[in-house]
C-alpha cells in the first residue's frame, strides 16, 4: 500500500531521511527514532506535504506530493495541535466535515459516529481550549478518521498521555488497525511502542536501522550475544549443567538476588536446552528471562553500530 524506494529528503545540506527503501501493509506499525531521528520527515513525505528530493513514493499507487487522489484516503494527525480553541469538539469536527464536501446530513452524521469511536461523546459540546491532552489527541484522530481513510499517520500521538489514557488510545489504535486500515505511529516512547504493535521501523540520523519483527531483528545482531537471565534455587548446580551448552559464552552468579546470567548464541537452542535439562536431572529453575531481549536494547544496539 506504502512503498518507498531509495526514498530521500534534504533541506539544503541537511538531511531529513536518507535513502528509505521500505514497505508498510495494512495494519499497525510503529515508527520509532530519536527526536531528529527523521520521523515527521517521513510522514509529511507519505502524506504529501514535502516531495522526496531523490527516490521514489507511492501511495495507493500514485505519488502522494499535491495529489488529490491521495489526501483523500489518508487521515492524518500532526504533533503540534492547530485547533479553533473557541469551538467546542463537536462544532470543529462538523466545519471540518463541512468544508470537505460532505452534506450537510453526511456531515452531521459522520460528526457522532467519530467523536462516538475516539469515547469523547460526554465532552464534545465543551470549548477546547478546556480539554486535557489526552482529550485534544483524541479529537485529533477524530478528525483523522472522518472521511473513514484508508491510512491514518499519527506524529508522536502520545507524548503527555497519562497511562491509562496511553492504553485507551493504543487499544482504539488497534481497533482501527483489524478494521484492516493502515495505522502508522511515530514514537520515541519505546516501552509503550513494544507492547503496541511488532511491526516496526527503526530510524536514526535518517536513515532506516531495520524493520520487521523485534525478536527477527534482534536475533540478526550477530555481534551482541543474548544475555538471558535465569533463576535457581541452587545456582551452582544450574549453572555447571548449563555451561556445558556449546553456544554459552559466560556465566555470571547473582547471589544476592538469586539468579545467574547467561551470554549465549543461538538463544532458542538455549531456551530448548534449559527446558530439557530442568525435566531430564530435576534442576530448581523458578524461571528465566532476557533482559535485554526488548526494544530498548535493540535500539541501543543498532544505535551504537553507527
Amino acid at each position: 500500500m506504502i512503498e518507498l524506494t531509495q526514498v530521500s529528503r534534504w533541506y539544503g545540506e541537511i538531511i531529513g531521511v536518507n535513502d528509505i527503501t521500505c514497505s508498510i501493509k495494512p495494519g499497525l506499525t510503529a515508527l520509532l527514532g530519536q527526536n531528529g531521528a527523521g520521523k515527521s520527515t517521513l510522514l509529511r513525505l507519505i502524506t504529501g506535504q514535502l516531495r522526496p528530493t531523490t527516490g521514489d513514493l507511492q501511495v495507493f499507487g500514485e505519488a502522494p506530493f499535491a495529489n488529490p487522489n491521495v489526501y483523500q484516503k489518508l487521515g492524518y494527525c500532526p504533533e503540534i495541535d492547530n485547533f479553533y480553541e473557541h469551538n467546542s469538539g463537536r462544532e470543529f469536527i462538523r466545519y471540518l466535515a463541512d468544508i470537505s464536501g460532505l452534506n450537510k446530513s453526511e456531515a452531521k452524521s459522520r460528526t457522532e459516529e467519530v467523536m462516538t469511536s475516539v469515547g469523547m461523546t460526554s465532552y464534545a459540546d465543551r470549548l477546547i481550549a478546556g480539554y486535557s491532552k489526552g482529550m485534544r489527541q483524541r479529537v485529533k484522530l477524530a478528525q483523522a478518521m472522518l472521511l473513514n481513510p484508508q491510512a491514518i499517520l499519527l506524529d508522536e500521538p502520545l507524548n503527555g498521555l497519562d497511562p491509562v489514557a496511553r492504553r485507551e488510545f493504543i487499544d482504539l489504535l488497534h481497533d482501527l488497525a483489524n478494521e484492516g486500515k493502515t495505522i502508522i505511529v511515530s514514537s520515541h516512547i519505546l516501552y509503550e511502542v513494544e507492547s503496541m504493535t511488532e511491526s516496526l521501523l527503526l530510524l536514526h540520523r535518517g536513515r532506516l536501522l531495520a524493520e520487521g519483527d523485534l525478536r527477527v531483528i534482534r536475533s540478526l545482531i550477530d555481534k551482541h550475544p543474548h544475555k538471558v537471565r535465569v533463576e535457581s534455587e541452587d545456582l551452582r548446580l544450574t549453572a555447571s549443567k548449563l555451561a556445558a551448552l556449546p553456544n554459552i559464552l559466560s556465566l555470571a552468579i547473582n547471589e544476592k538476588f538469586g539468579y545467574l546470567e547467561a551470554e549465549v548464541h543461538e538463544p532458542d537452542a538455549f531456551y530448548d536446552y534449559i527446558a530439557k535439562v530442568t525435566l531430564d536431572e530435576g534442576l530448581p529453575i523458578i524461571g528465566f528471562s532476557s533482559p535485554d531481549n526488548n526494544l530498548e536494547a535493540v535500539f541501543g544496539y543498532l544505535v551504537g553500530e553507527q
